[in-house]
Formats: C-alpha cells, structure tokens, sequence
C-alpha cells in the first residue's frame, strides 16, 4: 500500500530496508514514476502492471523492444568471449560443482561454464531463449524464478545473475529462495547498475540505464549490501569490470537515448569495444556466518 506524505514522497516497504521508508520522488521515465529510498538510495519503478512473461520474449532478444538486445544471437561469438572471463572470474572462488543461472537467454554462458567443467543448469522466461538453450543440451527451465523451477535443480555451488536483479519483481523474496537453494560454502554472482555512481548521478532520468519498466530497480553500493544481509547474505567483494560490448549494441542503445533506432548488422554484432563508463558492478555474496549463542549457559 503506498502511503503519499506531500507532493513529492511516498512511504513504501524497500526491500533492501526490509521496512516502510520514506521515498523522494525523482522524475518520470517512459511513462513510470522513479522513486529513491531516502535510507538506502534504492532506486525503484511504480509499474504495477508491468508483465514480464509477455514483455521477454523473442522480440527482446531481436531489436524488437526498445530496451532489450540489438541481435544477441548474432553477437554470439563476443557475448560468449565476455562470458568466458566471468566464468574465469568465478572459477578462482569456485573452480567446480553446481551452476545456476538466473535468465540465462539462450544459454552461451552456461555453455561456457559447462566446458569450464561445472554442472550447469538455468532458468529463462523467453520460450525461444529457453528453447535455443535446451537445443544446445542444457537444461534449462523455462519460468519465473520461484520454488516450482528451483526445487528440480537441487543444492547448487554456485548461482548467477548477470544484469538480472534489476528486473525482479521482488528482489529481496527472490534472493532469500535463492538461499534456501544454495550450500553454506556456496556464492552468488551477480552483476547490475551502480545508481550511486557519477555517470548515473550525472545524467538522471537520461542514464543509460534508467529504462522502466524493463529495469525495476537501481542499486547503489549500500543498497545492494542492505538487501544481501536481509536476507543472510555478506558482500564478499565488489567491483566494476571492463566489459567486450558488440558495437551493434552500443549503437542500440545510444539510438534508444537520442529517439533513433539502428538496426543490428553483421559486421556491428562480431566488432567488440572493451567499455567502462564504472556504472555497473559486480557482486559476489556469500551466506553469513551465525551469530554466536552469547545467551548464558
């Protein structure tokens, strides 16, 4: 229930708070209000009747929805180049075991991290996506994230989430189950926007990206910490990578910026720009230890 306390606030429960705060309100984009919790810095989208199972689907893949992918089945050969050093990544904390990844597309990094030698399995909402994956002999359930598509996967080592957290309806709900799935030794790697950044900070509402309701949420650095020690989870480390990015989808996006639209060629999905603009961070959590029993013996 949103509780309006002036013209510009609205008390709102913030999943990193895991309470009722207060929320600034800081402008509309694309047609949704953009909140920012005045405790944490959570950014967050008013959507509510946003769908994601109509939204991803092969469209977004395909240059189709204006905030989605240029072409990510023609970029294969940079995206899997880029997904093989974040395997690399995880293999110095966890050289082997069980591999999920949360909205895995159509499964090149999960092709990557199977050949690396872990056991892989992932979820994906986009049938196509799904499907593609499954062609290539993963397995991969086609869903939302919740207990009906986690509980056939088993315990897992690792579990991942590249630029996934963002699009969650709930995220806090959702990395409590994700521990109820994960072993006491296990980590989670996930990779979003940094809010609190200077390139976000300094371009608001035009923020590469600000792109409600596709994105319901932006994290800052405590935002991000609050939300994993919620729910049992400590920040092991967290940093902001360069990244190999097909040309054809930088032109996407900077096209979506100026109103323009550019379509993906073959030339522009092989060609890679190793980019930094130090907005977006990546994050390994691990569960917390318990608390010692200091209760008199």
């Amino acid at each position: 229930m949103l509780m309006r306390n002036d013209r510009n606030a609205l008390t709102l429960k913030c999943p990193a708070c895991s309470r009722a705060t207060l929320h600034r309100f800081l402008y509309i984009k694309n047609g949704c209000d953009i909140f920012q919790c005045r405790d944490c810095g959570l950014g967050r989208t008013e959507a509510s009747s946003f769908d994601p199972l109509a939204y991803y689907d092969d469209g977004y893949f395909s240059g189709r929805q204006s905030d989605g992918y240029a072409d990510y089945r023609g970029a294969e050969p940079v995206l899997r180049r880029e997904f093989a050093r974040t395997v690399e990544f995880i293999q110095h904390r966890k050289p082997q075991g069980c591999l999920l990844e949360i909205g895995c597309a159509y499964g090149f990094f999960l092709d990557e991290a199977r050949r690396a030698g872990f056991e892989v399995s992932g979820i994906e909402p986009a049938e196509s996506a799904a499907a593609h994956a499954g062609d290539l002999g993963l397995n991969v359930v086609c869903g939302m994230l919740n207990e009906a598509t986690l509980e056939p996967l088993g315990t897992l080592d690792v579990i991942v989430l590249l630029d996934v957290i963002e699009h969650l309806p709930d995220p806090q709900e959702a990395l409590a189950l994700l521990a109820d799935h994960l072993r006491p030794d296990g980590i989670i790697v996930l990779t979003t926007g940094d809010f609190g950044s200077l390139a976000a900070r300094s371009t608001g509402a035009h923020w590469r990206l600000m792109t409600p309701p596709q994105h319901l949420w932006f994290f800052n650095r405590a935002s991000i910490a609050s939300l994993a020690h919620s729910v049992g989870f400590r920040v092991e480390s967290s940093d902001y990578p360069w990244k190999f990015v097909p040309f054809s989808l930088i032109a996407f996006q900077v096209g979506r910026m100026l109103g323009r639209k550019f379509a993906a060629s073959p030339t522009g999905n092989q060609f890679a720009i190793p980019v930094n603009l130090f907005d977006a961070m990546r994050v390994v959590l691990s569960k917390a230890p318990p608390c010692p029993d200091t209760s008199p013996r």
